[in-house]
């Protein structure tokens, strides 16, 4: 598969997520060599009660679960929006080889915007990272996501 094809994948779960009305955020665990999704999941964390049940938070846990460790040297990850900080941690913590994604956060991000967790001196393993993949059509899920809310209420 491509790197668009995953995001395409991911972007379906960001879909799910917005029809549950989370915040519309996808992210898919392959692994390098074989290409096989190992996992996936969508934001939760309206439904979880649960701060830390973003896309990226589930999806590394149920790669963990599924190879029975906690380093994920041979893996990727495509995210449909710029991780926050606690993500980009667990990306970094999970020792994930690269980071693909969509659309930037200039809020929330922590990747190429804001604390641009990466380039700090106290990040210990830093993953590739390529932005910018399918980047128009996750960031016009979240637009219309976030203006169905505000004309809600």
């Amino acid at each position: 598969m491509t790197k668009e094809q995953y995001m395409q994948i991911a972007l379906e779960l960001a879909r799910q997520a917005a029809t549950a009305d989370e915040v519309p955020v996808g992210a898919v665990v392959v692994d390098r060599e074989s290409g096989e999704i190992l996992a996936q999941a969508c934001n939760q964390s309206a439904h979880n009660g649960d701060a830390t049940s973003h896309a990226e938070i589930l999806s590394i846990r149920q790669a963990w679960a599924k190879l029975q460790t906690t380093r994920l040297w041979d893996a990727d990850i495509y995210v449909t929006l710029e991780p926050c900080t606690m993500c980009a941690a667990a990306i970094s913590f999970a020792r994930i080889n690269t980071l693909y994604f969509g659309a930037e956060d200039e809020k929330g991000g922590a990747v190429v915007n804001g604390v641009k967790f990466y380039e700090a001196p106290t990040c210990h393993h830093r993953p590739q990272v390529e932005s910018g993949i399918r980047a128009d059509e996750c960031a016009q899920l979240l637009t219309d996501f976030f203006k169905t809310k505000r004309n809600k209420s």
